[in-house]
C-alpha cells in the first residue's frame, strides 16, 4: 500500500538553500541549529537521488537512516519485578 522509502540525513552549510531538497523527495526536519536536514525518498530510486543531491554546492554529507533495520517489536521474556517493590 505505501511505497518503500529510505530516509536520508544531510548535513548541509546553507539552510535557505535546502529547502531546494523537496524536489527530490519528501523533507521531515530541518535543523536550523545542527544544519542538517532528514528526508525520505522513494527506495527505487535512491542511489539515483543522491549522486544528485552530493553534486549540489551546499552538501558537505550524506548518512543514510538505519531506521527502519531497527528491531521494534518486543518479546517479554524476563519476569515481572515490580511485584517485590510493592508499597
Amino acid at each position: 500500500m505505501f511505497p518503500e522509502r529510505t530516509g536520508y540525513i544531510i548535513w548541509v552549510s546553507d539552510l535557505k538553500a535546502a529547502r531546494n531538497l523537496e524536489k527530490y523527495g519528501s523533507v521531515h526536519y530541518l535543523s536550523r541549529r545542527m544544519h542538517y536536514v532528514v528526508m525520505y525518498v522513494s527506495a527505487e530510486r535512491a542511489e539515483d537521488t543522491m549522486k544528485n543531491i552530493r553534486r549540489l554546492p551546499y552538501v558537505r554529507k550524506i548518512e543514510r537512516s538505519y531506521r527502519n533495520e531497527i528491531k521494534t517489536e518486543y518479546s517479554k521474556d524476563v519476569p515481572d519485578k515490580t511485584q517485590y517493590y510493592g508499597l
